[in-house]
């Protein structure tokens, strides 16, 4: 059986890869590496509990301690979750993979080592797409790897000395890592939210950034264009994405300030601090080399049956990627609105169920794209807590559709949803008599009354200018106090405009 080895990117040239836009004359390089705590309720190589925020210690077995004479058992659902990346992303799944001992020395890593994957990790290669404005971009990743957790210091709340909490110690990791493809702090932190929607989606991990569930590590360097890649710094544990553009965008500005001062950067492993909006170095950061990495002799190689992969794959969910595809083609939505409309599970329901609630697919991802999405912006909530039901959303754009209600009419019975005035669609527009106007004299006399005192855009129009018109079929629609229906208001206008 040939088995893949698997290099570090960020020491390999990137020959034939795309360049992006320049910063003051240097061309940005990033690549990331993301630790997403997968969903498991005990530890990837001990029966110890993963629930966050139990009192320090108690949820660290003999294992975890790594006392001696205890013995690590590989936990079959972390395999699996592994597994349900790969198929995500179209990567190759080893048959035959194995795990080394990450040598260094921390106060919270009890063994001195810790159990990873390094020459022959689990996920190799794979691609996420994503959008940067309405740009498909696409980010080849290296490899995804299992392994475990470290402790945490707590240095709050003591004098003179630090705490050690062990009871992350053995959380199970996926490591995933990616070329350094990306080539602006647009495209990184657009990558990084790709990444996140999919690990969810999927349900290999919660997301929780504020948690540690997922943690990204941004490598950053700068070069002139043509040079050899730059030295890279790596940015540890960003835990938001705001945080995420924030760094990438300081770490890029120092950089290239250090390169035109005359300065050589050095490779290091940096920190961001959100109160000064800086990084700051913490230590030179390590190669491969340093960690003395080794075959765990307590771990077989974890061998993956293609049976298994079946197994796994017949139970995926539609993935957002063709989900977003599927709109495209049986909806006719544009490829962004499908991106879109596929940011999140509940989002994609949402859409779902206005749609077989009576609204058309392209006026329900209008709608959704647009005011629903700029109010839940405003209001700071997701999806799951919008006033306005997806049911009621199809009823209210079924009622546009029918000609019920004209667009103007809608956005009353919008706002009516929205701050809970009403609960009903079809009460809302009967109470607010809301019901266009069908009576064609009555509205005669109204485009009759615009006209008479409208000479001057009558003039213009006939003039040529186009404007001139849309302002009489406006004043006819605020006469009529929206009720008038506009496709009628145009036609009868140009009749009597000749």
């Amino acid at each position: 059986m040939t088995e893949t080895v698997v290099a570090n990117p960020f020491e390999q040239a990137q020959a034939g890869r795309p360049t992006g836009p320049l910063v003051q004359g240097f061309e940005v390089i990033i690549g990331f590496e993301t630790h997403a705590q997968l969903s498991t309720e005990s530890k990837i190589f001990s029966r110890a509990s993963t629930a966050f925020g139990a009192e320090p210690n108690t949820q660290a077995c003999a294992v975890d301690l790594a006392l001696p004479g205890t013995l690590p058992v590989m936990n079959k659902g972390a395999v699996e979750r592994a597994i349900k990346l790969g198929l995500a992303l179209g990567s190759h799944i080893a048959p035959r993979s194995v795990f080394a001992r990450k040598n260094y020395f921390y106060p919270d890593l009890p063994k001195g080592y810790q159990i990873s994957q390094f020459e022959i990790p689990v996920v190799q290669g794979g691609t996420v797409s994503f959008f940067v404005g309405d740009e498909l971009k696409s980010v080849r990743l290296v490899r995804a790897h299992l392994e475990e957790d470290a402790g945490k210091s707590l240095h709050e709340n003591f004098i003179g000395q630090s705490g050690i909490d062990l009871n992350r110690a053995g959380t199970p990791l996926l490591e995933i890592v990616t070329e350094p493809d990306m080539r602006s702090t647009a495209e990184a932190v657009a990558y990084a939210k790709e990444l996140h929607k999919i690990v969810t989606w999927i349900g290999i991990c919660d997301g929780n950034m504020q948690e540690g569930s997922f943690r990204c590590d941004a490598n950053v360097s700068v070069r002139r264009p043509g040079e050899p890649l730059g030295t890279r710094r790596e940015i540890k544990n960003l835990n938001s994405f705001r945080f995420m553009q924030q760094a990438i965008d300081y770490e890029i500005r120092w950089q290239i300030g250090e390169i035109e001062d005359g300065r050589k950067i050095q490779q290091a492993t940096v920190l961001f601090d959100p109160d000064t909006g800086e990084t700051r170095a913490m230590r030179t950061k390590e190669d491969a080399a340093d960690y003395r990495y080794f075959p765990d002799p307590d771990l077989p190689p974890l061998a993956i049956a293609q049976e298994w992969i079946d197994r796994v794959k017949a139970g995926m969910p539609e993935l957002p990627r063709a989900m977003a595809e599927r709109y495209v083609r049986d909806h006719g939505l544009s490829e962004y609105d499908a991106a879109q409309l596929t940011q999140s599970v509940a989002l994609a329901r949402y859409f779902d169920e206005a749609v077989s609630k009576g609204a058309t697919p392209k006026l329900a991802s209008n709608w959704i794209t647009g005011e629903i999405a700029r109010r839940l912006n405003a209001q700071e909530i997701g999806i799951e807590a919008a006033p306005v039901k997806a049911s009621q959303l199809g009823q209210l754009i079924a009622r546009i559709s029918d000609g019920t209600i004209p667009n103007s009419a809608a956005r009353v019975v919008f706002d009516a949803l929205w701050s809970g005035e009403g609960s009903e669609v079809d009460a809302i527009i009967a109470a607010k008599d809301l019901k266009p106007m069908n009576d064609t004299g009555a509205l005669e006399k109204i485009i009759d009354g615009v006209l008479a005192t409208n000479q001057k855009n009558i003039d213009e129009y006939r003039a040529g200018k186009d404007k001139a018109f849309n302002a009489l079929v406006g004043q006819v629609m605020k006469a009529s106090q929206g009720k008038a229906n506009p496709a009628q208001v145009n036609a009868l206008l140009k009749a009597k405009l000749g």
